[in-house]
């Protein structure tokens, strides 16, 4: 079993909140990061994704890739763009090549990623975003998966310290 620690959370007031939060959080990405995006249907989960493009120097429109199920965006950092929410079996992921986009030129971010947890390769950073009490509220919950973003913890904790400030 992989070890998975809660870190912090964090609420967001609008979309442009939660776009701001994720860029803060690009500062941390390294190359061949994976990022896991779970939580409420319309939650803003592809508006995290925009918000952490947009940091890494991707130009065009991240859309959610909810039909086409990857979106790949050049920037200063590939951005690798899944939305696995339409999968009906845990063997379609091999069909979607994740372990190969899951490089040290790129980082990836899978919306609806929980649901194929068990076949991520190596460890993650998990997003969580639940719908507030009002339309644009949302609170964002991060918790970290594996190793690979152990020594980052603190930077992690110190991002959401300092979105609460919203």
């Amino acid at each position: 079993m992989v070890e998975s620690r809660p870190l912090a959370a964090v609420s967001t007031t609008s979309v442009d909140g939660t776009r701001r939060l994720a860029a803060a959080l690009a500062d941390l990405i390294r190359p061949g990061d994976l990022i896991v995006l779970c939580g409420d249907l319309g939650a803003g989960k592809t508006a995290f994704t925009q918000g952490l493009g947009a940091a890494l120097g991707v130009e065009v429109p991240i859309t959610s890739p909810t039909f086409t199920l990857a979106n790949r965006y050049p920037g200063a950092l590939t951005v690798h763009h899944l939305d696995v929410y339409r999968l009906v079996h845990i063997d379609e992921v091999a069909d979607l090549g994740l372990h190969e986009l899951v490089d040290d030129a790129s980082v990836t971010v899978v919306e609806w990623g929980d649901a194929i947890a068990g076949a991520l390769p190596g460890g993650f950073l998990e997003v969580r975003l639940l719908l507030g009490d009002r339309p644009d509220d949302r609170q964002v919950e991060f918790r970290t998966v594996g190793t690979e973003w152990a020594d980052r913890e603190p930077a992690v904790l110190a991002v959401a310290s300092r979105a609460t400030g919203e």
